[in-house]
């Protein structure tokens, strides 16, 4: 990273992107979860992280609301390991304005796929592993009385945590920058970036199968040999229900619904049907 703030921190020469857009996007990658939502969980925060960028790429103000809505999709991510994606999102950006064949499309694509995968890896080691060795050692010294142990807590999960914060912003912007430079011209991009949207779609069709349930009780036939209707439709279709109700709720979101609106009439929806016995 140079020492010059008008110079670009990432390796490639040209890029616009200075030390202070940088660190902009450092600090703010602390607020990931402060305006975490139940629709899109940390897009807002995503977004605000991504102004910086966005504001230095960027000078007509239509390009820049595009790029913002851009960021405003669905996010969910380990707050330790954000900058990352940020530093990934960030070198797609300028690749963006740069060169007016790129798709943008793609930078919501890769940012999708890679999401899942880092919330996994950076979930099991910082609240899974890191957390219970800090908390024992931290209830170990209480225990004896030692004004530490609260300090101790602290540093074992904040040391490695700011550390990593920093090299995944820095790197996001290296090998993403590095990326675009090597390999913009020889057609991977285009594939990398229908593999993502490939695999992203994979993930949503995958939340919606394993996280919605509904289950027909209506037995067809009599006696021993009744069979539930709903093991007919497996049969078709498995999860041809979670499928349906899915594509409803996104045509309402498509339709400008409001989610509240949505989720109310959801639970008065199911009320009846399970007071008509139908679920």
């Amino acid at each position: 990273m140079t020492t010059n703030s008008k110079k670009a921190i990432t390796i490639s020469p040209d890029s616009q992107i200075t030390k202070k857009d940088f660190y902009s996007c450092f600090f703010r990658s602390l607020t990931l979860d402060s305006s975490w939502n139940y629709e899109r969980m940390q897009n807002l925060a995503y977004a605000y992280m991504m102004a910086p960028i966005i504001r230095r790429l960027y000078t007509d103000e239509k390009d820049r609301a595009e790029a913002l809505q851009r960021h405003l999709e669905f996010m969910s991510v380990t707050p330790h390991i954000c900058t990352l994606l940020v530093g990934i999102s960030g070198a797609m950006e300028e690749e963006n304005a740069r060169n007016d064949e790129f798709d943008a499309a793609s930078i919501n694509a890769v940012k999708s796929s890679l999401m899942g995968p880092m919330a996994g890896v950076g979930d099991s080691f910082f609240w899974g592993t890191l957390k219970v060795i800090a908390a024992g050692v931290a209830i170990s010294l209480s225990n004896q009385g030692n004004i530490m142990g609260p300090i101790v807590f602290l540093l074992i999960i904040n040391v490695p945590h700011f550390v990593l914060r920093y090299i995944c912003l820095d790197k996001g912007f290296q090998l993403g920058a590095k990326f675009f430079n090597d390999l913009g011209n020889s057609g991977i991009i285009s594939k990398i970036t229908t593999a993502a949207s490939i695999l992203g779609l994979m993930v949503i069709g995958g939340m919606a199968a394993s996280n919605i349930y509904f289950e027909l009780p209506i037995q067809i036939g009599s006696g021993d040999f009744a069979e539930p209707l709903q093991g007919y439709i497996d049969q078709i279709m498995p999860a041809f229900f979670p499928a349906m109700f899915f594509l409803i709720m996104y045509w309402l979101l498509g339709k400008k619904v409001k989610t509240t609106t949505i989720l109310i009439g959801l639970i008065a929806v199911c009320i009846l049907l399970a007071a008509m016995g139908v679920v």
